[in-house]
């Protein structure tokens, strides 16, 4: 059955720069922000929790700091942050007060997502917050965040928010009303694709070019966002923001792409290592691992053929095939430097070579999450 916001209990809404600042001013949209605090409101008045995924800061500060370059520096952008940072809080808190509402603002970097401790504790954050009846608005802390440690787009980190919180349903507000087949913009034979029921090479395909303008994400991390919430057992929505009332149109049946989540459940903790999104290198196997692997293995070196990046225990890593194909994703349990030495090898020779005897897996089975 295609997903309904209407039977949603908890719900992360993602909003792009584009929906909130308006370009020619570079001042909020506060007659659209009006709109989706409305609708945002009706969702609580019914026992949906409500979380918020905001992009807008660097954009509503660029003017006021004379920031004109189409490119701007990393220190631009951070300082451009911290202006814009108070813009966006304030904006929010003023639409979302209207109808009653607290607005609670949290800047989160990747870090904060992809270090267990740091993600349990934004969880227990968000999930007091939402206790205590307040619309968390989150935005990826830009003012600190370096390229090395950011998610470089509000997409990827929605999905993550989605992931963490258990949310049925996340929903990215765009300037397209959802998937095609080919970009409309470029191709009049495209078509539009209302439901999507898995995530396949063909669906990634589908993917183009980021739009012009504040936007920065594009088809392609809507995409990244709907493996990670789907696989987490969350059903996501791509729907046009630029009309009144957006949530409540989607309610109402308005045209968008629901992707349906897997069938298969997660826990909690394969959750967060599936949802890493930068793991820190690349093990090859050869195709009899692939297939032990597929079977519920754990990853042993002696299908190990290749050993990219720079990891340490306990880091997560990329599994591919032979064919470069990604095949799993897990926590190390050796550094790059290790699993090279032992690639290939039995554990029996494992102290021989290490000088230590360590885990037999290079991947235990329970570390270890199958794409």
């Amino acid at each position: 059955m295609t997903p309904s916001l209407a039977t949603a209990r908890r719900v992360v809404v993602k909003i792009g720069s584009a929906l909130i600042v308006d370009e020619q001013t570079a001042a909020p949209r506060e007659t659209w922000l009006k709109g989706i605090a409305q609708d945002i409101a009706a969702l609580s008045a019914r026992g949906c929790q409500v979380i918020v995924v905001s992009s807008g800061a660097i954009a509503l500060a660029r003017r006021r700091l004379n920031l004109t370059a189409v490119k701007l520096k990393l220190e631009e952008k951070q300082a451009a942050a911290a202006v814009g940072q108070i813009r966006l809080a304030q904006a929010w808190s003023e639409a979302l007060s209207a109808h009653g509402l607290t607005a609670a603002q949290l800047l989160i970097t990747l870090e904060d997502t992809e270090d267990r401790r740091r993600y349990l504790n934004a969880r227990a954050t968000l999930s007091t917050l939402l206790g205590l009846g307040c619309i968390p608005v989150i935005n990826e802390n830009d003012s600190v965040a370096t390229a090395e440690i950011r998610f470089g787009d509000n997409d990827r980190l929605a999905a993550r928010v989605a992931e963490m919180m258990q949310a049925d349903q996340l929903i990215l507000l765009s300037d397209i009303d959802g998937l095609y087949t080919a970009d409309p913009r470029k191709d009049p034979q495209a078509a539009h694709i209302p439901v999507v029921a898995a995530m396949t090479a063909e669906i990634d395909a589908m993917g183009g070019e980021p739009p012009p303008g504040y936007s920065s994400g594009g088809m392609r991390t809507k995409l990244v966002a709907a493996h990670i919430a789907t696989q987490a057992g969350t059903a996501m929505a791509i729907a046009l923001g630029h009309r009144d009332n957006p949530l409540a149109a989607i309610e109402a049946g308005a045209k968008c792409t629901w992707f349906l989540p897997a069938p298969e459940g997660r826990s909690a903790r394969k959750n967060w290592i599936a949802g890493h999104l930068s793991p820190l290198g690349t093990l090859t196997i050869d195709a009899g691992a692939a297939k032990a692997l597929a079977k519920g293995s754990s990853l042993l070196p002696a299908g190990l053929k290749a050993v990219a990046g720079s990891f340490e225990r306990g880091d997560a890593v990329d599994v591919v095939n032979l064919d470069g194909v990604r095949v799993a994703r897990g926590l190390a349990a050796y550094s790059s430097a290790d699993a090279t030495i032992i690639a290939g090898h039995r554990s029996e020779d494992f102290e021989t070579l290490l000088g230590f005897r360590g885990r037999d897996e290079v991947i235990h089975r329970d570390d270890l999450v199958l794409f």
